[in-house]
């Protein structure tokens, strides 16, 4: 690993002193403190504050001096805090900006400076040098639809409307969560509505804001363990912080072959560089990783990629790169892996989304606008777009996808594998249609392409929202649909076999909940795979606040079957017998219950916990993440667990893999400071109509 550390060709400086996201802290005291004038020699009776306990207590008129009542007050004072357990008073969040250290103030300045600069040096692989400058009206194209991405205002204290507060208003004040006050995408932090839907058959007007998610995790015990765990986090972040070269190395088992494992994979690089972004500066966060990461990446994406004599599209970005040392040269070089060297040579449609997200989410937590303004930067994104907006013979919505060509990296799941229209694909399509529609600046051909987005957001959710989406009541709809229907207004558009419909299903769906399922074409559903693609779309509001809860209602109701004893099942169920031999290819590495056929990945957790909170419900994340804390560290940090319940260490499993290291940091960071959520997700676009489905004459 010493060849990492010594990488000069990646070596990066922060010279001016880049503006740190501030840190996150959330100051508490003790509010509505009656003051009390007094001065020496003047006859004051005692303060009758113990009476709020109901203790009684007499005492004669004595003459204090200043110093004196001072310290009858404090004592007083602490008495009553610590016998009046009811309630607690917290004074609103107060951001003052002079109380954060100096570097850290720039962000909030109009003129202030943020600078990244990355230090040139000799090599061929060298982007050009980088100097971000953050002028104060550097704008981030952050609504949808073009608008300037503009900061929010600051959090300050109204001491007007405190002091027209009536007292037991006052009592009823839950906790305030402090956060930064630059916060786009029409999205404040102490405002921030967290869409809960109540189950089915419930209403879900309730809105659920970060200060009572915050609350809600207080109550139910998310930080006691806090302590306990200490150890843990301490490890994963030393662990983590040895993993960087340009990204995070994908594992450092130092027990088995490397094999792939010892390159960057984009994919498995976000939730480390998420835990960069949202760790403060004070406590080692360092969003210059990120920064250099997402250029280095940009950089490899202008590489010619020709596999077998033929070259695929412009727009691809590397699946992984590695970094090896040039002993003609003299010096170390990066190589991309765009498919050729991958298992089964499948190029990977999943990495260049990820980069838009990751993107979008550096820019939310630095407010570093400079970055997604660049011209490479905002060329990569087109060129990412255009490659999955180009027109064809397809009629749907969604992205035709090879197998192979994601996460799931084999033929997996009944006699469709990831071949088609997989839901993992188009939840993350979905996420970054709409976040680049935030960064793209309409200059040029920009505004074009804004416009090709707001069709195909649209379009997509509709199709997603309707012909993905999988109850009870929609089962039975199923159940009875009529094929052969003709025309426009036929309910069985795709022409779906009843009698195709595994017999697993019928016990699995319960009354309440429901879920995306995995793949739908003409005449096939694919009714398994599960938690990553749901958990994406519920981050990207492409699941209906509604369709949210009935996913978090599934969850609780088949919690054995997908979370078991280690959190997250990648796909349920798992394939055996005839199935298993046809689909997967005698596969050793996917038996049943391992791997991808129904393994367990707890580097995923961090994606059902961003959900859970956006959902109004904690509790889900806090089982989970209880279950991965007993054993997670003490087994090594593998990758995968195997087993119908996630009992056992994967068969092949590699250890120390950085990604299951990150992905449970990120958890704790989202837990500790709500205010991440934003980051990493995106309010409902209320622009996008709710159609309703066409009844069918001929039903």
């Amino acid at each position: 690993m010493s060849s990492f550390t010594s990488l000069n060709l990646l070596e990066v400086t922060n010279e001016a002193g880049a503006a740190p996201r501030p840190p996150s802290s959330t100051p508490f005291s003790e509010d509505g403190e009656k003051e009390v004038e007094a001065s020496s020699g003047k006859e004051v009776e005692p303060v009758d504050s113990l009476n709020l306990i109901g203790l009684q207590q007499k005492e004669e008129h004595t003459t204090l001096t200043e110093e004196q009542l001072s310290e009858t007050l404090e004592k007083e004072s602490d008495q009553v805090s610590e016998k009046s357990s009811d309630f607690i008073v917290v004074r609103k969040c107060k951001f003052a900006e002079n109380s954060l250290p100096s570097q850290e103030k720039n962000i909030f300045k109009d003129d202030g400076i943020s600078e990244y600069v990355e230090k040139p040096s000799s090599g061929s692989l060298e982007t050009d040098n980088v100097k971000s400058t953050n002028n104060g009206k550097a704008s981030l194209e952050s609504r949808e639809g073009g608008t300037p991405y503009t900061p929010k205002e600051k959090c300050q204290d109204s001491e007007e409307n405190e002091s027209t507060e009536k007292p037991e208003e006052k009592l009823k004040k839950t906790v305030r969560v402090q956060s930064n006050e630059n916060i786009s995408d029409n999205t404040s932090v102490t405002h921030t509505s967290l869409k809960s839907c109540a189950s089915v058959g419930t209403g879900f007007e309730k809105n659920f804001e970060l200060n009572s998610i915050l609350s809600a995790i207080r109550s139910n015990g998310f930080l006691e363990g806090s302590a306990e765990n200490g150890a843990m986090v301490e490890e994963a972040w030393e662990t983590l912080q040895k993993s960087y070269p340009v990204g995070t190395l994908a594992a450092m088992d130092p027990t088995a072959e490397a094999l792939n494992y010892n390159q960057v994979f984009v994919r498995d690089f976000v939730p480390s560089g998420l835990a960069c972004l949202m760790r403060s500066a004070s406590a080692g966060g360092d969003p210059v990783i990120v920064k250099n990461f997402l250029l280095k990446t940009l950089h490899l994406q202008g590489w010619e990629k020709r596999i077998d004599n033929f070259t695929l599209g412009e727009g691809i970005m590397p699946a992984s790169f590695k970094v090896l040392y040039d002993s003609h040269r003299q010096k170390e070089t990066l190589v991309a892996d765009f498919g050729g060297s991958a298992i089964g040579r499948v190029a990977p449609v999943d990495s260049g989304f990820w980069w838009i997200i990751l993107l979008r989410s550096y820019t939310k937590c630095t407010q570093d606008y400079t970055l997604s303004e660049m011209p490479e930067v905002q060329r990569g994104m087109k060129l990412i777009l255009n490659l999955c907006l180009s027109d064809g013979f397809d009629t749907f919505s969604t992205l035709l996808c090879a197998a192979g060509c994601s996460m799931i990296d084999r033929r997996m799941h009944f006699e469709q594998g990831i071949y088609g229209y997989p839901i993992e694909i188009q939840a993350l399509f979905y996420f970054a249609l709409r976040c680049s529609r935030q960064m793209l600046k309409p200059e040029r051909d920009g505004k074009e392409l804004i416009e090709r987005i707001n069709k195909r957001i649209t379009a997509l959710s509709y199709h997603i929202q309707n012909y993905y989406w999988l109850d009870f009541t929609q089962l039975n709809n199923i159940y009875r649909y009529k094929t052969e229907e003709y025309s426009h207004t036929a309910v069985n558009k795709l022409n779906v076999i009843p009698e195709s419909i595994p017999d697993w299903v019928f016990d699995f769906m319960p009354l309440r909940g429901g879920y995306l399922i995995g793949n739908v074409s003409p005449a096939r559903m694919d009714f398994g795979r599960f938690l990553v693609g749901n958990c994406i779309a519920i981050l990207s509001s492409l699941a209906t606040p509604a369709q949210a809860t009935a996913i978090m209602d599934l969850i609780e109701e088949r919690w054995e079957d997908l979370i078991g004893e280690m959190p997250l099942k990648i796909v349920y169920p798992e394939l055996e017998g005839h199935d298993w031999r046809t689909v997967t290819g005698f596969d050793p590495k996917n038996t049943r219950w391992s791997y991808h056929n129904g393994g367990t990945w707890p580097a995923l957790i961090w994606l059902l916990t961003a959900a859970c909170i956006k959902t109004g419900r904690p509790q889900i994340a806090k089982r989970a993440i209880e279950l991965m804390e007993q054993r997670l560290s003490k087994n090594g940090w593998p990758e995968y667990y195997d087993g119908k319940s996630g009992r056992y260490v994967g068969k092949q499993t590699r250890k120390y893999q950085t990604w299951s290291i990150s992905g449970y940091l990120v958890v704790k960071l989202m837990i500790e400071n709500p205010a991440n959520l934003p980051n990493i997700s995106l309010e409902e676009d209320k622009r996008i109509s709710k159609p309703k489905l066409t009844r069918s004459i001929s039903f």
